[in-house]
């Protein structure tokens, strides 16, 4: 299938970038499964793609390690000829007000959400091959501005404000490079801690009265890194129910 579109999601053993994985997969895409150290979910959705008639792999990776992405990239090559699609879901959350924060898990905080972000797209600006995509991770809290979400939102502040920046870099190879920015998203991370009423509130906060879905997120991605979503460059979409 040489004329197959291949794709590499980070963070995809679970939640939003699993969802994202399988996705691409039913589009029609050879996926590389990009984690950081669950090889037991990692291989849960290679084996769901595969079962559904696609093609994955898994390749372990951690996302700052420039070795490590390299390394992915050269999997996904070597598995499938070439790379058509990044999506960078891996990240890292930490809720701390800011007069409180920890400035070890701040940096590590960055470390995988700023650093991580910029390793994977400039492993990805080098290797795309024309027609291609990038999909960048950010949060709908930089316009929420949840208290205690400072240190994460700065973070994704750092991911938008890189995007229209590699669109422009990228100018002649017909390559596009969006963010996507999920609101509140039922996934294990964002409901862990978190009891009934305070997930009913946050489910009311939208016109559309309910918690986002991973699958959700997983569509927008689909359509920027499809066919429909070629015109599309150099933009933030606040995947949200209208929260904001």
């Amino acid at each position: 299938m040489a004329d197959q579109r291949v794709a590499v999601v980070t963070g995809a053993s679970r939640g939003i970038g699993r969802a994202i994985a399988t996705a691409l997969a039913a589009a029609g895409h050879a996926v590389v499964i990009g984690y950081a150290g669950n090889d037991v979910a990692a291989k849960d959705v290679v084996d769901e793609i595969t079962a559904a008639g696609g093609r994955a792999v898994a390749a372990r990776a951690d996302v700052a390690d420039e070795s490590d992405v390299a390394t992915m990239f050269d999997t996904a090559v070597e598995a499938y000829g070439d790379v058509d699609v990044v999506v960078n879901s891996a990240g890292r959350l930490m809720l701390s007000p800011i007069a409180e924060l920890d400035l070890d898990a701040l940096d590590e905080l960055h470390r995988t959400n700023i650093r991580g972000s910029f390793v994977v797209a400039r492993e990805a600006a080098r290797r795309l091959r024309s027609g291609g995509a990038i999909v960048m991770l950010s949060t709908s809290v930089l316009g929420l501005q949840f208290p205690g979400y400072g240190a994460y939102a700065a973070s994704k502040g750092a991911v938008e404000a890189m995007t229209l920046i590699l669109a422009r870099e990228l100018r002649g190879r017909d390559i596009t490079v969006n963010a996507v920015a999920p609101g509140p998203t039922a996934t294990e991370l964002f409901l862990a801690g978190k009891d009934e009423e305070t997930i009913e509130l946050l489910a009311k906060q939208p016109p559309l009265e309910r918690l986002g879905t991973p699958a959700d997120i997983a569509d927008v991605v689909a359509f920027l890194t499809g066919p429909g979503g070629r015109w599309v460059n150099g933009q933030v979409l606040r995947a949200n129910g209208g929260i904001i």
